[in-house]
């Protein structure tokens, strides 16, 4: 291991921001000798992970995640936890640089030495989810972070994709969007461990109404754990109202499934999914590499596109290199 790379997994364990900043900037690099010093880095931080809470927060744009993140993360700060949230922005189509800027969204966090605030581009990966998050959420761990968020962009698989790697997932709605509640994806309302109607005091009447919807919307979907029915909150990130009780449910929620071995069992599914995920993405780039692949594809491309061969038989054409 390089001199600096032990360097950097002390200052990652004294839970220096700047340590951690370097660090997962290593991971999120494509360059072949970065991943191996990534991984020796990620091996060796390994056995301080696992002791904070993993959150995922989504919802529409507009839907005020960034408020609530603030809002939130002031109030785990007044009561001695310490914060670290990785807001995934949706990359840039021309520079695949992150364009949302999450820190400036969250001023009076970012100002805090208990928040770790890190905006990461999603560079086109599942949902606009930011491919090294999981990795990054480690590292935060390690760190000594009480309490991870992942914040989604809220859009595509993204909330599926993000749901697969925290261990509570909140999805947050608007109080005028009723009308919209039948257009919500089934699988989207069957993975909400908490449904959190933000902006409730612009309308408390419109709250209402969307309230006893999305009660009655969860109560005739069958729920991911059969220890917790989903509650559906009602808060005012601005104002600072209902954030205690939402952190309440959040430690219920934990409760409840450490009580019945569920907490656990589900984070090493997890893992185990995250190893297949990466075995599947390690397989496609070896395929993309392969050199009988590259000299081939083009043609066959073109041959699918001219209708002159079928999808399948140009795949099994491709595949057939790696048999070689």
């Amino acid at each position: 291991m390089l001199p600096e790379d032990q360097t950097l997994i002390t200052g990652v364990l004294a839970g220096q921001r700047r340590a951690l900043a370097k660090a997962i900037t290593l991971i999120e690099s494509t360059r072949a000798d970065h991943r191996q010093r990534a991984q020796q880095v990620l091996n060796a931080l390994l056995p301080q992970t696992g002791n904070a809470i993993r959150i995922g927060i989504s919802g529409v744009p507009g839907a005020g995640k960034s408020t609530f993140i603030e809002a939130l993360g002031v109030w785990l700060i007044g009561h001695g936890k310490r914060l670290a949230v990785l807001a995934v922005d949706p990359s840039s189509s021309l520079s695949g640089g992150s364009i949302l800027g999450d820190k400036t969204r969250m001023e009076i966090l970012c100002q805090k030495e208990e928040a770790f605030i890190r905006p990461s581009p999603s560079a086109g990966s599942l949902g606009g989810v930011a491919e090294k998050t999981r990795e990054a959420m480690l590292l935060c761990e390690a760190a000594g972070y009480d309490v991870i968020i992942v914040e989604t962009v809220g859009v595509g698989q993204s909330e599926t994709t993000v749901a697969g790697m925290v261990d509570i997932f909140c999805l947050l709605q608007l109080p005028n969007a009723g009308d919209d509640l039948q257009a919500i994806k089934k699988g989207i309302v069957e993975i909400a461990d908490l449904v959190v109607i933000n902006k409730a005091d612009i309308d408390p009447r419109a709250t209402a109404v969307v309230r006893a919807q999305w009660k009655n919307a969860l109560h005739m979907l069958r729920h991911a754990s059969p220890n917790w029915a989903p509650p559906v909150l009602t808060v005012s990130a601005l104002q600072k109202e209902g954030i205690a009780e939402f952190w309440e449910n959040v430690e219920k929620y934990r409760t409840a499934l450490a009580a019945s071995g569920e907490f656990e069992q589900k984070r090493r599914h997890q893992a185990l999914a995250w190893m297949w995920q990466l075995i599947e993405a390690g397989l496609h780039q070896q395929f993309k590499d392969h050199p009988g692949v590259q000299e081939s594809l083009s043609r066959l491309s073109r041959s699918v596109e001219d209708g002159q061969t079928t999808p399948a038989a140009a795949a099994h054409a491709l595949l057939a290199h790696l048999k070689h």
